[in-house]
């Protein structure tokens, strides 16, 4: 089986995506105590936040930022929400 860092870096469709949302899920309950964000309300608001953020992360690393979100960008909110403070 796939870590969750490969699914994320593996997200290149819809169904690419659809498979690491569900990774995302198991790891949740597997691997709880590694999320700095494991609640519903917790990890919508670091999602909202990183998403005002974003353009900084991008830039960082050196690739273009997104004007219009892909899949890949949506696998990009979805994980960083995950420990994002």
């Amino acid at each position: 089986m796939m870590t969750l860092d490969e699914y994320h870096d593996a997200i290149r469709s819809r169904e690419d995506f659809v498979a690491f949302v569900q990774a995302l899920s198991r790891d949740l309950h597997t691997n709880r105590e590694t999320w700095e964000n494991d609640t519903l309300e917790r990890f919508l608001e670091a999602l909202c936040a990183w998403v005002e953020d974003m353009d900084g992360y991008y830039v960082n690393q050196g690739k273009p930022i997104p004007q219009q979100p892909d899949w890949k960008v949506l696998g990009d909110i979805l994980m960083a929400a995950t420990v994002y403070e």
